[in-house]
């Protein structure tokens, strides 16, 4: 298979098409004001093509922050695309799509990913897309879109998750997810007081979470969304830590991008050696596969400006393409397998 990457910072539909033919599948990353019509214009270019899209941004050798980028699977690959609907409330309730794909593609767990683009309530959406694919070992790797609207084949859907399931005719698929962060200290938290709906955080061990923050950190309210970056919240699974950003300071509570609900476990997180942890990514990657012919990636926008600050990003994106064609998008949450995170990397390599 081969991967094809075209962009235009001005937002040029047809500039960043430029050199794209006979696609299996499609994904489009576009800014706000001319999401709707980009979808469009992608159907009518190609009409039939499985495709997903949603509002953000996209990058390869640079990131692209306000204009359109298109990322595509060629020869090689069989492609659904599909859409999940009501996702706040019952996503479950559209399931039947999602296996009668699979069944389509005759996907596997060496030879196929699914790729999702989602407008929210992430969580609950992982775990019932997850029911359905793990019944074939198939991956997910995918994030939050901005503005609450996503495309498929052509349409757009507010309150849904598009979902692509890729599978690779010539060779393996695997998923990866970086985690640049590490407990800090022997800090422990039982969460309480908690809105799900609003991915409120209002006590630690029986003490108001602003409070507790501030005070482990030394730091005022102001830079708690600095800080952050730094110091995020993690939630244990089992052997691997779900890392949730705080997004606002809610009087004496919390707002997180992630959900959080009572009698949840949290620890305190602090930032490692991301260049270190980000090399040996690369270096597990080419282990893995000494030939590789794509790799589709999502990095969290907290990372991104976190690796801009640092004067790393460019660094990065040179490191990550030196693998082969990589290609991705920044997402406001990242998606693996049933898990719903913050301030992290998942990406699928292929074959």
């Amino acid at each position: 298979m081969k991967q094809f990457y075209g962009m235009s910072q001005r937002g040029n539909l047809e500039e960043a098409l430029q050199g794209l033919y006979q696609p299996q599948f499609i994904m489009l990353l576009s800014n706000e004001s001319q999401f709707e019509e980009h979808v469009k214009e992608l159907e009518r270019r190609y009409p039939g093509v499985p495709s997903i899209g949603c509002i953000g941004m996209c990058y390869q050798a640079s990131v692209v922050e306000h204009g359109v980028g298109v990322i595509a699977f060629t020869d090689g690959v069989d492609a659904a695309a599909n859409v999940l609907e009501k996702v706040s409330a019952t996503p479950v309730k559209y399931i039947r799509r999602l296996e009668q794909d699979m069944h389509r593609v005759k996907g596997s767990s060496r030879d196929t990913v699914c790729i999702d683009f989602c407008t929210g309530n992430d969580a609950c959406v992982l775990t019932t897309m997850y029911t359905a694919l793990r019944q074939r070992g198939i991956s997910l790797v995918g994030g939050t879109g901005g503005e609450g609207r996503v495309s498929a084949n052509g349409k757009v859907y507010q309150d849904a998750v598009a979902y692509g399931l890729v599978r690779n005719e010539n060779g393996r698929v695997k998923t990866y997810k970086e985690n640049i962060y590490h407990q800090l200290g022997n800090y422990s938290f039982i969460a309480s007081d908690t809105d799900r709906a609003n991915y409120i955080l209002g006590s630690l061990n029986g003490k108001p979470a602003k409070q507790v923050y501030k005070s482990i950190l030394h730091v005022s309210d102001e830079e708690i969304l600095t800080r952050t970056f730094q110091n995020p919240f993690g939630k244990l699974n089992g052997d691997d830590t779900c890392i949730i950003s705080i997004k606002d300071v809610h009087g004496n509570a919390l707002a997180c991008y992630r959900q959080v609900n009572d009698s949840d476990v949290l620890i305190l997180l602090e930032l490692g050696d991301f260049k270190a942890v980000t090399r040996d990514t690369i270096q597990q990657i080419c282990r893995d596969f000494p030939r590789r012919s794509a790799i589709f990636s999502v990095n969290c926008l907290f990372r991104y400006k976190l690796f801009s600050q640092h004067s790393y990003m460019q660094n990065y994106l040179r490191d990550m393409m030196a693998l082969g064609s990589h290609a991705g998008f920044v997402g406001y949450g990242e998606h693996y397998n049933n898990r719903f995170v913050n301030q992290s990397m998942t990406c699928a390599v292929f074959e």
